[in-house]
């Protein structure tokens, strides 16, 4: 559930900006609270820094204490006691806004730091945002250029909380403009370690590792060990969310190798036997292990001690170790959490403690502790801890055969989660979010839940449910994918245009569980209904990899028709009498996990493919954005294509010859077509006519790639690949001037990232970040005289007959399959997917 600890605070209000050192004549109540807080004795500097308060109240000295109460604050930031936190920074602001002398202002610049970063942690990031504005325009009157790129770094931050991730990363990439030509010193190499850090949770990782680089050496340069350990240790996190284990193990050796203070070297030594527990690599871990604890037995209680002993308890869950061993590491830090009054680091003590005692089934201590755990976060208002206690008592309660009682704690862990939305890309100091491992079993658990419960069949309100959330698990992937909350547009739930706009189109929701295949099927003007598949999750995978492997070779016909038939059997036999009575003539699917890699138009009932039969469309849920028949628009078309990839990127793709005739077919079609071939387009050309040219249909006919990762999904042109959140940004600027809709994004050339489950996401997310209504696109890549083919066939099908996009879509690859003996194979007419409205 824990994955890497954070080496640098998650806020850049930085301690050293914010504790103010006392002068000589002055009491050294500041001075101690400042050791206090530096060592992670919070609760011990609160108690001092409160005295320090009311000493200098009643000496009148209204500056000393305007800054002891915005180091109080920070103290209660530290232990979550954040109302505090809040009314100390109110009370500090009050004292110095009665005055705007120069010395105040050097005082109100930091303090108004801490209250952004109180605003932030109380989910207030408008206000953040707002004060770190005022904090900027405050260090600009003072000339002080760190604190204004301190500032700059803390607004990017918030940006990105609130869902304006382009908007933060154009401020980063400034500052990273701004800071290169300032001359080298500790603090540019502090601001690069945490613009790196910056990039790294936006999801931007080659820019992160290398801006860390350079934070390295700077610190190299000035010999300071403690700035080479820690850009180091940032340089492992960032090398491990890139999944470069072996980097990151050696970064983490690294910052280890030369940490001055022993609690780095510990957290750094930590993340390593992490990743080795997860590598498998069983003799280097217990080579590492005594080692840790023998320095964690000799440090201090402290915040930073106790998230050190919780993550090692995870690990070493996760490792095998006796529960007896684990619960002995959870206790010492439930133990040091209370002593500190700590309240975040108590409940996940406690939580992890249970956890502990759920694996060895001792369900009610285990439940005892979870509820002990969950009372303190609900107290803090902290719902990134709840959730996984709910969760956690959820399955608790599974257990023991609770069940209203689990689905109750599991419906309640996806409601904090949705409350979340939109802060999950915000990593707190302690625990960094980690979605397949966190986020995701709560979904699919739940839903397994909700479909099991009942004896019989689950009731409708529970299949409605159940497919509701594993639509908003698909909502949540794409929010983890681009680093923020996704759709916002106004949609419109699926069922209503198959009732009423639609009644010939059907839709099936294929849930793989790990015991079973559930199917949810939603038949126009009936209530939904399921049946079960008694295939476990391992079987179902197994099949839908080998089909996959086959469609890509020439001879595996046979195989590829057997193995559909087998998949066939599993979705559709069990319905196709019913589909056939209610007159359906389009599927909708909204599939999950490996189904997502093999295109359902190949299912193969022993006769025909399925595509013979019916029209084919993918959906991301229940939601659609508004629908509207493409037969009633005009088409307008801007094609782009290019033949030739660039020079670095000819090795990895062919060139595309047919595209010219591929330009061709569409033009004979569609009239007013605008086109961009080879030189011509490049990014920049791309942009001018997107803000310039009338269309509502865009044509990429080039190379590009779909994957779990933003960072690797792209379309090529001339100057070199253009990244997904590139052009969503290129496309968001074209809404600000037009009201046209885009109708539809066509990828002739794309494909899927081998063997990456998630990879359609990319292309799932390419569509809906880009507004579309649709898009179609390939699955994998294949000879482009056949793509000019059934590219031609498509336009000819909208245009002439007025069909809907995915009828126009099934004629052209029947057409394929039937009148083209060299393309009659699946793996040519098959990867096409139409991705949202179908009509």
């Amino acid at each position: 559930m824990f994955a890497k600890l954070r080496c640098s605070p998650q806020h850049i209000a930085s301690v050293e900006v914010s504790i103010q050192n006392p002068t000589a004549q002055t009491p050294d109540l500041l001075q101690q609270g400042k050791v206090l807080y530096e060592t992670g004795q919070f609760a011990e500097a609160v108690k001092v820094l409160q005295q320090a308060v009311k000493s200098y109240a009643s000496q009148g000295n209204e500056l000393r204490q305007a800054v002891a109460l915005s180091n109080l604050a920070l103290a209660d930031q530290k232990l979550g006691n954040l109302t505090q936190a809040q009314q100390a920074i109110t009370d500090s602001l009050k004292l110095l806004e009665k005055s705007s002398n120069a010395q105040n202002l050097q005082v109100l610049a930091p303090i108004l730091d801490i209250q952004g970063s109180i605003q932030l942690d109380l989910g207030q990031a408008e206000q953040a945002l707002n004060t770190w504005q005022r904090a900027q325009v405050t260090y600009k009157k003072l000339g002080d250029q760190n604190g204004i790129t301190r500032d700059r770094i803390n607004q990017a931050q918030a940006w990105q909380v609130l869902g304006f991730y382009r908007r933060g990363l154009t401020i980063l990439t400034q500052l990273q403009q701004q800071l290169q030509s300032q001359p080298n010193s500790v603090t540019k190499a502090v601001e690069l370690r945490s613009f790196g850090d910056a990039l790294q949770l936006a999801g931007d990782l080659k820019q992160s590792r290398q801006v860390l680089q350079q934070s390295l050496e700077i610190a190299q340069k000035l010999d300071s060990p403690q700035d080479v350990s820690a850009a180091l240790f940032s340089l492992g996190n960032t090398a491990q969310v890139e999944q470069d284990f072996k980097g990151a193990i050696e970064f983490y050796q690294q910052a280890a190798a030369i940490a001055p203070n022993p609690i780095t070297k510990v957290q750094a030594e930590i993340n390593q036997l992490s990743l080795l527990v997860n590598m498998g690599q069983t003799p280097a871990v217990q080579t590492l292990l005594p080692q840790i604890q023998t320095q964690l037995a000799e440090l201090p209680p402290s915040v930073r001690t106790i998230y050190a002993r919780i993550n090692l308890a995870q690990s070493l869950m996760k490792f095998g170790t006796t529960p007896e061993a684990i619960a002995q590491i959870c206790a010492i830090a439930l133990k040091q959490a209370e002593y500190l009054a700590d309240q975040r680091a108590e409940s996940f003590a406690l939580g992890t403690l249970g956890s502990v005692y759920e694996q060895t089934k001792q369900w009610s201590i285990a439940q005892n502790l979870t509820e002990r755990a969950l009372i303190i976060a609900q107290t803090i208002n902290a719902p990134d801890i709840a959730y996984r206690w709910y969760w956690q008592l959820g399955r608790l309660l599974k257990q023991q055969g609770e069940i209203k009682g689990a689905i109750a704690a599991y419906d309640t862990a996806v409601s904090e989660l949705q409350t979340l939305r939109s802060d999950l890309v915000v990593v707190n100091l302690d625990v960094q979010f980690s979605f397949k491992e966190s986020v995701e079993p709560v979904y699919r658990e739940s839903v397994e839940l909700l479909l099991q419960s009942q004896q019989t069949h689950p009731s409708e309100a529970n299949l409605d449910k159940a497919r509701q959330r594993i639509e908003a698990l698909q909502l949540a992937e794409l929010d983890n994918f681009f680093r923020e909350a996704c759709i916002n547009a106004k949609t419109v739930l699926l069922d209503t245009v198959v009732d009423k706009d639609n009644p010939t189109a059907a839709i099936i929701y294929p849930i793989i569980l790990p015991s079973e295949l559930q199917v949810i099927v939603k038949i126009p003007n009936q209530p939904l209904r399921n049946y079960t598949v008694k295939k476990s999750q391992k079987e179902v995978e197994a099949t839908l990899i080998e089909l996959r492997e086959y469609l890509l070779e020439p001879d595996r016909t046979e195989e590829v028709q057997a193995l559909s038939q087998e998949v066939y059997g599993w979705l559709i036999k069990g319905i196709e009498s019913d589909l056939k009575e209610s007159g359906v003539k389009t599927l909708v699917f909204v599939l999950d996990g490996t189904l997502r890699n093999v295109p359902m138009a190949i299912l193969y009932d022993g006769q025909q493919y399925l595509v013979e039969k019916y029209a084919i469309a993918l959906s991301l849920g229940l939601q659609l954005l508004a629908p509207k028949p493409l037969r009633e628009t005009k088409l307008n078309v801007l094609a782009a294509g290019l033949v030739q990839p660039p020079q670095n990127f000819q090795q990895e793709f062919p060139p595309l010859p047919e595209i010219k005739s591929e330009f061709n077919s569409i033009s004979q079609a569609i009239a007013s077509t605008t086109e961009l071939l080879n030189q011509d387009f490049n990014s920049k050309n791309l942009e001018s006519k997107v803000n310039t040219v009338p269309f509502n249909v865009l044509h990429l006919a080039t190379h590009g790639q779909f994957s779990s990762n933003a960072e690797n999904t792209f379309i090529l042109a001339a100057d070199g690949p253009i990244n997904v959140t590139q052009f969503d940004s290129l496309l968001r600027r074209r809404d600000e001037t037009r009201s046209e809709a885009l109708e539809m994004l066509v990828l002739s050339a794309c494909q899927t990232a081998a063997g990456d489950n998630r990879a359609t996401l990319g292309l799932a997310g390419t569509s809906v970040k880009a507004g579309a209504r649709s898009t179609l696109a390939s699955l994998w890549h294949i000879s482009d005289k056949s793509t000019a083919i059934l590219i031609g066939e498509f336009y000819r099908e909208l245009v002439k007959t007025k069909v809907t996009k995915a009828e126009a879509l099934r004629r052209a690859q029947v057409k394929l399959l039937k009148d083209y003996p060299n393309y009659s194979r699946p793996g040519y007419w098959a990867p096409y997917v139409l991705v949202g409205n179908w009509l």
